[in-house]
């Protein structure tokens, strides 16, 4: 499910519920008030997943677009309850740091206002840790799967792919190395601020 946000109309635009992809078009869209929540526009119904989106456009107001996904690789992290860790410098030319983990939703989490406290357990883990989401546009929600963004919807259906890929390769080096550590940080660092950071140098 990927949403785009429209921040002078203060809407977002989210795939509707229940509905394939080969058979959507732009008309299908529903476009969703972000401050209420309400239905202001589409001719459908909004993604189940919508109140989890539209809580981490509120808590991360850069963030202009976010794609949830079920893939394969990235999810059987999330159902082991582990996040990615940085191997390589593959990882490192696209997130800052190892991909995050939530918590399990407690009990009443799930039996309440699941989608909504799916979205604060996601802002819960950036805000209790030191991973920065601008640099790491990722997170697993545990048992569940993954959630990345980017500055529109673009870059955030393509932040899901790389994603993907670094689950791959994670997945298929722990089996290979069971006790590698992390990448370096120094070698972290560069990789990701040669692309990245304030001073980059790599591309035209």
């Amino acid at each position: 499910r990927i949403f785009g946000r429209d921040r002078d109309a203060g809407v977002v635009v989210i795939k509707p519920s229940g509905v394939r992809y080969e058979d959507m078009g732009a008309d299908d869209m529903a476009v969703v008030d972000l401050a209420t929540g309400a239905r202001v526009g589409g001719g459908r119904k909004p993604s189940s997943d919508t109140a989890t989106h539209l809580e981490l456009y509120r808590r991360f107001p850069r963030i202009g677009g976010i794609a949830h996904t079920h893939s394969r690789w990235a999810t059987v992290f999330a159902q082991a309850e582990r996040g990615i860790p940085a191997l390589g410098t593959t990882h490192a030319d696209h997130f800052s740091g190892g991909v995050p983990c939530t918590r399990l939703l407690t009990e009443a989490e799930i039996r309440g206002e699941y989608e909504l406290e799916t979205g604060r357990v996601i802002a819960e883990t950036f805000e209790n840790t030191a991973v920065n989401p601008d640099g790491v546009p990722a997170v697993l929600v545990a048992r569940h799967g993954p959630f990345t963004w980017g500055k529109d919807a673009e870059e955030a259906a393509r932040n899901s792919a790389v994603l993907e890929e670094a689950a791959f390769m994670a997945w298929h080096t722990l089996a290979l190395s069971p006790q590698i550590a992390p990448l370096p940080p120094t070698l972290l660092e560069k990789h990701f601020a040669r692309k990245h950071g304030a001073n980059k140098y790599y591309g035209q």
